[in-house]
Parts: C-alpha cells; structure tokens; sequence
C-alpha cells in the first residue's frame, strides 16, 4: 500500500495540511527558548559552611576537608569540588545522571551527621546543602535603590522582607541577595595593654558576646494566660560598645572605650616613630649622597612629627566636635542592593 497516494490524490488537504504545519511553525518560533546550554537536569549538591571570621585557609583544613572525607565515601559521586572563602566553604558534589537526587540527598544529610564530630566547636550552625542545577540561571533580577535608607537597612529588608516573600511563590528554587552591605562593629584591642591587666583576647570576645546577647528575660502569668518578657540587648553602634565592662581592676571597672583609646594613641606613636627612623640613616649618610638628601630628610622627619602632633591634639577635638553633627546628615544615596531569583 503506497501511503503517498492518500496525499496525492487529494492536494487541496494536503496544500492546507501543509499550510497548517507552517503557522503552527512560525507560531512556536515566537516562543522559543533560548538557553546558553542544554537543558540536562544535572543531579548536583552544593553544601555550604560558615565559620564566620576563619580565613580561607583554615575553612580549608578545618572544615572543607573533613567534609571531603565523608562525600567521598558516597557511591555514584562523579565531581567533588570546594571553594573556601572568608568566613564560608562551597562544597559541589555532582552524581551519576542516573542517581536519585532525593536518595542523594540523604546520603549527603548522613555525610555531614557523621563530620559532625570533626568539625570546629565553635560552628555556630551545622552545614546545610540544597538541590541544585548547573544548567539554571537567574530569571530574574530585581535592583532596590534609596536616597533614604542606607544600604545596611536596605540588606535587611530585601533579605528579611523580599527574599521570603520570592522564596513562597511556586516555582522558585532559590533567591540569592546581593550587593548590600552589613553593619559590623570592629574592636581592636592593644594585646600588650590586655597582658598588663592579665586579660587575653579571648576574655574581650566572651565579654562582648555576652554583653550582645538576645534573649528572654523571664515571663509573667497569671491563672488563664502566660506572657514573655523579651528585650533586646543587641549592641548596634560602636558607642554602645564602649562603656562594656571587660574586668575589674583593684576594684576599679576596666571599659572598653579605655583600652580602644590607648590603642589609637599607641599606633599613631608607633608609627610615627617607624617613619622618623627610615630618615635617621639619611641624615648621617657622608658624602655628596648625604648632602643632597640630608635637607630632604630632616624636612619629611619635621612633617612627621607635625603630624604626629595633629593627630593627637587637633584631630580627637575635632571629632568629638563635628561626629554627631555627621551622622545626623542622612545617608544611603545611590546605595543598591539587587536579587536573584532562580527557578
């Protein structure tokens, strides 16, 4: 049977058929996808640490590589790579394409279970992973400007607020925020003034963390109802810091802001006292050599310690003057923080 002469016989339906066939083309051209790679459902991993303040190098040793050991003991892994950053390790783990990524998943949860053990003490939360596609990009990408708000409060909105908000709606893997900034409080500290009290770095950062604390601070009930009672006491500024007691000395109260203070005043001698000390073998240098940069480096040595006079007279003045009436001024202007969001 010559299938053909169905058609042939009939050429008005199959000139429509054919006609059919185009539009139907032309139309699905208009929704095309267009993808810089194949879409290959990948079963990929990707585990994610955080030690917060650990270097790279020790994010490596101590965390990442503990890790590696239990993943490579999973069956059907293909690919294991680690990135360690500041503070945080990415862990990609990639399976067979035959592999269930939920049966992957589980293997994985029972990895970190059994790393656990071998991890840092101080991790403030156990490594968490989630299901992941090499082959997704972003389909969206939201940008949040202000000439209000600064970009720390503009972080915390669009993570706290919009990022939960994108993570409900169906068909979103995942939303990544980005481009913001969060407020951090910095203390340096002067470890020879630290000795000199018998206290150690560690005692300042248990202090701080206790006196950071968020927690309830008891409740209140009756015969029918019971409520909590909680305040906080996040410390936000640097100021709130300063009065925090570190120790008692000779039953005197040692304060944060004395120990910051000396510090300052320690490093700008310091190092004025480095850069005047570069000149001194300018100035006894013979020859012509010593003649002619000898005017050079008494000048730069003079500058110096000008300066070292300036900054500490005219420069603590004028910051206990002028401080308040800066951060009055309202920031934020052009500030930018964006979201991703994947499906």
């Amino acid at each position: 049977m010559n299938i053909s002469a169905l058609f042939i016989h009939r050429p008005i339906g199959t000139t429509l058929l054919t006609i059919a066939l185009a539009l139907a083309g032309l139309i699905a051209y208009q929704f095309l996808p267009v993808a810089p790679l194949p879409q290959v459902e990948f079963p990929t991993i990707q585990v994610e640490a955080r030690l917060p303040g650990a270097s790279p190098d020790i994010m490596a040793s101590a965390v990442a590589t503990p890790l590696e050991r239990q993943f490579g003991r999973m069956a059907g892994l293909n690919e294991m790579t680690s990135t360690s950053y500041l503070g945080s390790t990415n862990i990609s783990l990639q399976f067979d394409l035959s592999r269930n990524i939920d049966a992957a998943a589980r293997d994985v949860q029972a990895a970190i279970n059994a790393a656990r053990g071998q991890l840092p003490a101080n991790l403030p939360s156990n490594p968490f992973y989630r299901k992941t596609n090499p082959a997704d990009s972003p389909v969206l990408i939201l940008s949040l400007t202000s000439e209000v708000v600064d970009r720390g409060r503009m972080y915390d909105i669009a993570s706290s607020i919009l990022q939960q908000k994108l993570s409900q709606m169906p068909g979103v893997g995942r939303v990544i925020v980005g481009g913001g900034a969060l407020p951090a409080v910095r203390v340096d500290v002067n470890p020879t003034v630290l000795q000199s009290y018998g206290l150690s770095l560690e005692d300042v950062r248990a202090v701080l963390s206790s006196a950071n604390a968020n927690r309830p601070k008891g409740d209140i009930a009756d015969d029918i109802r019971d409520w909590t009672l909680n305040t906080t006491d996040q410390l936000l500024k640097a100021t709130d810091y300063q009065p925090v007691i570190i120790s008692y000395k000779q039953g005197a109260a040692v304060r944060l802001a004395e120990r910051g203070a000396k510090e300052i005043g320690f490093t700008v001698v310091s190092i004025t006292m480095s850069l005047m000390a570069v000149f001194i073998p300018i100035l006894l240098m013979g020859g012509i050599f010593g003649r002619l940069f000898r005017e050079f480096a008494v000048t730069l040595a003079v500058a110096v310690g000008v300066s070292l006079v300036v900054s500490l007279t005219t420069t603590p003045m004028m910051c206990a003057h002028l401080v308040h009436a800066i951060e009055s001024v309202p920031r934020g202007a052009g500030s930018g923080t964006a979201l991703l969001a994947e499906s």
